[in-house]
């Protein structure tokens, strides 16, 4: 019956499997939490080269926590509480411990987490995710078309501009004919947003120069028009890229994104959303240390 109610854990939440086996939701979590706990009571890290780190919000109750993913098993190898390099002090004491040497981390550009990598693997090349790169250019871009929408005196430009911003966070080529029409003529009357959505689309090439030297050419050259338009948020986005050259750059040599801690945070949302909410932390953490394991179906 433990074999069972494992097998289908994996495929449904514990309240369907509950359902199902019609056995209490308690019984069905003791019997998780056991086989959870004795798998993963120790993990090793004596093998992890390459790991990507990034936070996920979790609600009012519990804030964040901070995860660590081994992005060649595709596992999740630490639950810290909290974000920021408090979060990862444990972590790097046991890494220290097993022996492991890390190569190449990928994260967004916080300061915080970044501090900590180079002073506990400082010989690891840090690579600044272009996925976070872009989320922060959309938001630049998102932050003019607001403050277009207040100054604008014509109706027109106005009303061309509002509720465009699903628009204006989708690459053109990906639009149906009638959105891109609709997104080229708030564009066509505001000469600003044009601007910005223009080096938005751009900015996407970097990543697929053939060499680090043409890339960091590209950047330069991006910046120095970023900062002729004028634009203030357009000019924060240089000085943002330039001050994280190296580690948006650094993607030339470990060729490492975090598109994979991505997916696992759209699991972990479906895992909350399904079980509104978790009264026992340490099981929560021994869910997310088995994500690589679950295989849900979301039907609907």
């Amino acid at each position: 019956m433990a074999r069972l109610i494992i097998d289908l854990a994996r495929l449904m939440t514990l309240s369907d499997v509950a359902q199902w086996l019609g056995l209490s939701w308690d019984t069905i979590k003791t019997v998780v939490k056991a086989r959870l706990e004795k798998d993963y009571k120790r993990i090793g890290y004596r093998h992890v080269r390459q790991i990507a780190i990034d936070e996920i919000y979790l609600g009012k109750a519990k804030k964040y926590v901070t995860l660590v993913l081994d992005l060649e098993s595709g596992r999740i190898i630490w639950v810290g509480q909290g974000r920021g390099g408090e979060a990862l002090r444990e972590f790097w004491r046991r890494f220290k411990q097993s022996g492991g040497k890390l190569r190449a981390v990928a994260m967004d550009m916080s300061g915080a987490y970044a501090a900590s990598v180079r002073l506990h693997a400082r010989h690891a090349i840090l690579t600044f995710d272009h996925f976070h790169v872009i989320k922060m250019m959309n938001e630049k871009l998102d932050d003019i078309r607001r403050q277009l929408v207040r100054e604008a005196s014509e109706e027109d430009a106005k009303k061309a501009i509002k509720g465009t911003r699903w628009l204006l966070l989708h690459r053109k080529d990906n639009l149906e004919k009638d959105a891109a029409a609709r997104l080229e003529r708030a564009l066509v009357l505001n000469a600003p947003l044009q601007c910005a959505y223009l080096l938005k689309e751009e900015l996407g090439l970097l990543w697929g120069q053939t060499d680090g030297r043409k890339a960091w050419a590209f950047m330069r050259e991006w910046c120095a028009k970023a900062k002729a338009s004028g634009i203030r948020q357009l000019h924060a986005m240089a000085k943002t890229l330039l001050s994280h050259a190296k580690g948006i750059l650094s993607y030339y040599k470990t060729h490492l994104t975090s598109g994979m801690m991505e997916g696992i945070n759209r699991k972990i949302r479906g895992i909350l959303s399904t079980a509104f909410g978790f009264r026992d932390q340490d099981f929560f953490k021994l869910r997310l240390y088995s994500l690589h394991e679950s295989k849900f179906k979301f039907v609907g």
